[in-house]
């Protein structure tokens, strides 16, 4: 589903964000992805949802190569890979619903097909009472919530996930963790970059981490990974 082939990114400024990074994931797997401020976590999720351009090597998804993909051909790309950022990235003057809709409303859905998804999405991450409201009236919890289900609503194969509970407190943690086992559990492929070193303790799934841009573990044995 996911693989790099001795990837590597470098900067315009000289910086290089990835050097030589190999790994693979099959499809419905769930893994973390940590390391300390600037190791290349975000890059490299980048990388995946074509937000970036690898320097050298391969990124594959789904059997397609990302070097090779048009750049008109990117949106439908994205369309596969649902994106949550810490910041949430709502649009603020908008409903919860519209919010969510929008990757459907940008793949062309039906208005009944887009209602039926939003809500069904909505359900799953507990706001289908919030569908109305705006985000400024959420706490951060239930923002949050709201990008996950925007990622969700189209059913991508994929989701990736960058620092998705930086800003939440360990109990909200734990809550979102949770929905991400549940959509793994379905056979969603889950990618999550996190420094939040103790839930990820408490989830026991594969740990890929990465230092100075270099991949430096990749394991499922949590006594190796810290």
């Amino acid at each position: 589903m996911i693989k790099f082939d001795n990837v590597s990114k470098r900067y315009t400024s000289g910086y290089e964000g990835l050097s030589n990074v190999s790994f693979s994931m099959e499809a419905g797997e769930m893994a973390f992805l940590t390391g300390h401020s600037g190791a290349g976590k975000s890059t490299l999720l980048k990388l995946i949802g074509l937000l970036e351009h690898a320097t050298r090597g391969q990124v594959m998804v789904d059997g397609r190569n990302l070097g090779k993909v048009k750049s008109r051909q990117i949106p439908y790309h994205r369309r596969k890979i649902g994106m949550i950022f810490q910041d949430h990235r709502l649009l603020h003057d908008r409903t919860v619903f519209d919010n969510v809709a929008m990757p459907l409303i940008v793949s062309g859905a039906s208005r009944a097909e887009t209602g039926r998804r939003v809500r069904a999405a909505l359900d799953k991450v507990n706001l289908l009472n919030k569908e109305k409201a705006y985000p400024i009236t959420l706490s951060g919890g239930e923002q949050q919530r709201v990008g996950i289900a925007r990622a969700v609503v189209s059913k991508p194969p994929v989701v990736l996930a960058d620092e998705p509970t930086g800003n939440l407190d360990p109990e909200l943690s734990k809550e979102i963790m949770e929905l991400f086992l549940q959509f793994n559990q379905v056979g969603v492929t889950l990618l999550i970059a996190t420094h939040d070193i103790d839930l990820v303790k408490q989830m026991n799934q594969r740990v890929l981490t990465l230092g100075s841009g270099q991949l430096i573990r990749d394991t499922t044995n949590l006594q190796e990974a810290f």
